[in-house]
């Protein structure tokens, strides 16, 4: 299956480096290409990309706006925000926004290709160094007194598996730890996902830290 992706970013010779390098993977193509916020938004309207690769930083709305609104609109495009500025704020607000992932624009090639994929199966991806900072800053913020009411929606196993995502294990590795079969443990994420409305890894587990049901450094 081909992987169809739009490239949002204000400067056209970053567009035109992201079209080469994706555009000579047989199982990716770009269908679009957007120079701000509001364009990115009208093109995810009409062309409908699995990925979006997202600039934070453009005229006319930035990325984290148009991610917020294109992620509510249209879930099923995966957003990558991709930007120069290592920042962690903007780490937290992308991911609040919705995004699936969160790579610099210094990744090689190579990154940023298997980030594609990854979040086109409908994985997250953050960078090692990335994942550590975010779960620094939520060790710094007071948690809510109460946590949300969907939390309550989720079974005792489910509740389980979302700690276990939380602390950056794949299916794969939940099942080994769950000594469960793949096919269950995607099932149960999937009930996660449904339960807590949110689309992917990277929101539930910004839930889960940001409501204090999975505390920075615990096992």
């Amino acid at each position: 299956m081909t992987i169809r992706i739009l490239i949002a970013d204000d400067q056209a010779l970053v567009r035109t480096g992201f079209r080469v390098i994706v555009g000579a993977e047989p199982d990716l193509e770009v269908v679009g290409e957007a120079s701000d916020g509001r364009e990115a938004v009208e093109a995810v309207r009409t062309l409908r990309p699995d990925v979006v690769l997202m600039d934070i930083r453009m005229p006319g709305g930035d990325g984290i706006d148009a991610t917020r609104r294109l992620t509510h609109e249209h879930p099923t495009s995966r957003v990558l925000i991709l930007t120069t500025f290592d920042v962690d704020e903007y780490v937290y607000e992308a991911l609040r926004a919705g995004a699936s992932g969160f790579l610099l624009k210094d990744a090689g090639a190579d990154e940023l290709l298997h980030a594609i994929r990854v979040i086109a199966a409908g994985d997250a991806l953050l960078s090692p160094s990335i994942t550590r900072r975010l779960i620094a800053d939520f060790a710094k913020r007071p948690a809510r007194s109460e946590r949300p009411a969907a939390l309550a929606d989720l079974t005792a196993r489910e509740l389980e598996v979302l700690r276990l995502l939380a602390r950056g294990l794949s299916n794969s590795e939940i099942a080994t730890e769950l000594v469960v079969g793949d096919a269950t443990v995607k099932t149960h994420v999937a009930r996660i996902f449904a339960k807590l409305d949110v689309h992917d890894r990277a929101q539930a587990v910004v839930l889960a830290y940001e409501s204090g049901l999975v505390e920075p450094g615990q096992a």
